[in-house]
């Protein structure tokens, strides 16, 4: 719901190169309540300041000297990428509304100015950026809940399937190979048992933000619930290099937390699979890390495993490629880690 103090607190900017024009809309506005009002005779710095502040309204002159304002308008038009752009043009010639209108002005406003002509225009076009304001916000926001964990702030399954499945493609595309890791923490329901499920989540909190922290911004993290992580290396070497950053997420993970002043260790078993050699779609490549994870945790955990669950048709794919030149495709990895 849009308040009345919520538009008369709106941020908004007068553009025109008349001070007399400039003076006269900010008696105007800040008359009749509005707090937040900037001004500039310069139009050609219109642009810069709206990206820095961003603005709710903007009235804009359209006749200046050295920049018009159907010039602004296609400036703005470019910043404003959902294509709503919050500007009130200011004009005296009638065969300018249309041309303004058809540039992406919601409105105009006609000189000579008339204060209640003004005054409701501007309301009208405050309340209706504000409208589309809490929309899109609310829109974002319902987004996130979809795909994030409500607890860690990672990825949940669905926008860990599309990332898998995202990451796959490229380097199916680029004949490069990513990575998939199933991570689980090992005694974590002891835990969650003995000193509250308050500790567990902070304890899952505290998990995430050291697991992100050891891969790079375009890898993903996921909870994939309880306290099971999955994490997509999008671009990686080889699976020794995986195995690599694997290491360091036991590593990360298994060092104390400190909560409420209470010291906290565990440690924390992983599989993982990479692609091609593991799996050309998501669901088997998921798999291989799971049944990888298993053979972690048989092995005493605290370690990882790579998965030993190989696409034939993959090794098939690339004995074809290699046939010409007489030599034969490796054979997959098998590597284990142990972390003491």
């Amino acid at each position: 719901m849009i308040s009345t103090s919520d538009i008369l607190n709106a941020k908004i900017l007068i553009v025109d190169d008349l001070e007399a024009n400039v003076r006269l809309l900010e008696q105007m506005l800040s008359g009749a309540g509005y707090t937040c009002i900037a001004s500039t005779m310069a139009p050609h710095e219109v642009c810069a300041l709206h990206r820095k502040n961003r603005y709710d309204l903007i009235l804009l002159d359209l006749l200046m000297p050295g920049m018009d304002g159907f010039t602004v308008l296609e400036g703005l038009k470019a910043i404003e990428t959902d294509s709503y752009v919050p500007v009130l043009v200011i004009t005296v010639h009638p065969d300018h509304k249309l041309r303004a209108l058809q540039a992406g002005a919601k409105d105009f406003i006609s000189k000579p100015f008339d204060l209640d002509e003004v005054l409701i225009r501007v309301r009208n076009m405050l309340e209706v950026r504000l409208i589309h304001e809490t929309a899109r916000n609310d829109a974002k926001a319902m987004e996130s809940l979809a795909l994030r964990d409500p607890l860690t702030g990672l990825a949940n399954r669905r926008l860990l399937d599309d990332r898998v499945w995202i990451a796959m493609a490229h380097a199916r595309r680029n004949k490069s190979v990513m990575a998939v890791v199933y991570l689980d923490l090992d005694g974590f329901k002891q835990i969650n048992d003995t000193l509250g499920h308050d500790t567990g989540d902070a304890l899952l909190k505290m998990v995430a933000e050291r697991l992100l922290a050891t891969v790079r911004e375009e890898d993903t993290v996921a909870r994939q619930g309880g306290d099971e992580f999955m994490i997509v290396l999008w671009h990686v070497s080889s699976a020794r290099a995986a195995a690599t950053v694997v290491s360091k997420m036991i590593e990360a993970v298994s060092q104390p937390y400190v909560i409420d002043g209470q010291t906290v260790s565990l440690t924390t078993s992983a599989g993982f699979s990479t692609y091609p050699t593991h799996g050309e779609d998501v669901d088997t490549l998921m798999k291989s890390a799971d049944l990888a994870l298993n053979e972690a945790k048989r092995a005493g955990k605290n370690t990882y495993r790579i998965s030993q669950r190989t696409n034939r048709l993959a090794l098939a794919r690339s004995h074809d490629r290699t046939a010409f030149s007489g030599r034969l495709p490796d054979a997959p990895e098998k590597m284990q880690g142990h972390i003491k």
